[in-house]
């Protein structure tokens, strides 16, 4: 299985969030990759690649041209304009509330202003690689989109950093291009064909269902923690099921904490067969593995065997799979977990025995 890698992920290195009021180490650090990368590397099934380079209309196609330009440019900016701080976070955001009946307000001139006009929380820092790594990780996606389009069945994007909670006009949820939907979008165009994403990751990822909510020809299945409880707290509802022409083609399963892996099971093959109805012509799986039972940012319950056989149900499918990596933030199984679910989806016996592994859910 081909894997398309890049280690300039490394030059996006923010050294702290805001969560729950606290300042924090960041929990979206490059050992999270490197970690997967380290867990394939030893096994024979998988070959590295770099990414290509596409150029911005890819991403033109599918973020608005202000969020593009201001992620370019933010952090010279910030160091001519800006407070002096070591990473952009801000400090006021736009709040639908505040300009009720007033009409749309204009981008501010402040780069303290702007960062809040643009950004949704405050757990994602612009720091000085930020957006050469984010359209990196375009790249990456978009090369393994091209690898399927060639004739592969499965290709791997190993992407960093996350991109699902990037929408088309917002960024955050520690992504600020959302690189699946590129690769979708993208797809989409070159097939003329539907296209399908499974979302997979713990966390709900509201850019990539906002970016197609009103689209007949993407489907949009995710599972994820009830955003009642959780990040992104403001979309992941089971009734947001698409608008327009969209209408019915966006699935949501929110689970409850605990959520083991028969639970989970369950809702892999209502979404599967989902899929399966829509017909796609290729599917791009967002692929979290901060559902697993020890995640530091998860409430739920999975195990590592679940992974090896989520993959196979979606390789099942015998659909091109672009995959996309989100989520995941237990450092130390990441490697496991991820060549898991890649040997299952592409139809291969496990690598690691349930009785070996040792493993300790949290939830």
């Amino acid at each position: 299985m081909r894997v398309v890698y890049s280690p300039r992920h490394h030059l996006h290195d923010p050294d702290f969030e805001l969560t729950g009021g606290r300042r924090i180490a960041g929990y979206e650090v490059a050992a999270r990759v490197e970690s997967i990368r380290h867990g394939l590397e030893g096994d024979p099934v998988f070959s590295f690649e770099p990414p290509g380079t596409f150029g911005i209309d890819p991403i033109r196609a599918v973020h608005d041209s202000g969020l593009i330009e201001y992620l370019e440019n933010a952090w010279q900016d910030w160091r001519t304009r800006g407070t002096g701080t070591s990473a952009i976070m801000p400090d006021a955001f736009l709040h639908p509330g505040v300009r009720v009946g007033m009409g749309d307000a204009p981008v501010p001139a402040s780069p303290c202003g702007q960062a809040g006009y643009y950004c949704f929380d405050t757990a994602t820092p612009i720091v000085p690689g930020t957006y050469e790594v984010t359209r990196v990780a375009c790249d990456v996606a978009l090369t393994a989109a091209d690898g399927v389009l060639g004739g592969e069945r499965i290709v791997y994007a190993l992407t960093r950093p996350p991109g699902h909670h990037s929408a088309r006009a917002v960024f955050g949820g520690y992504c600020y291009l959302n690189q699946a939907a590129v690769a979708v979008e993208w797809l989409a165009g070159r097939t003329h064909d539907r296209v399908a994403v499974l979302d997979v990751d713990y966390h709900h990822g509201n850019g990539t269902q906002q970016i197609f909510y009103d689209r007949a020809d993407i489907l949009y299945a995710s599972i994820h923690a009830d955003p009642s409880r959780t990040f992104p707290y403001f979309a992941g509802h089971a009734n947001e099921t698409g608008a327009g022409a969209g209408a019915g083609a966006t699935l949501n399963q929110p689970l409850p904490a605990g959520t083991g892996d028969a639970q989970y099971l369950e809702a892999i093959e209502r979404a599967l067969a989902r899929i399966a109805t829509f017909r796609p012509a290729v599917v791009v799986v967002s692929l979290g593995f901060d559902t697993y039972g020890q995640d530091p940012i998860g409430d739920f319950a999975l195990t590592t065997p679940v992974y090896h056989e989520v993959g196979r149900r979606t390789g099942a499918l015998e659909l091109p799979l672009v995959i996309v990596q989100e989520g995941g933030y237990d450092i130390g199984t990441l490697g496991r977990n991820a060549r898991e679910w890649l040997r299952g989806a592409a139809g291969l016996a496990p690598a690691f025995a349930a009785e070996d592994i040792k493993e300790t859910v949290t939830s």
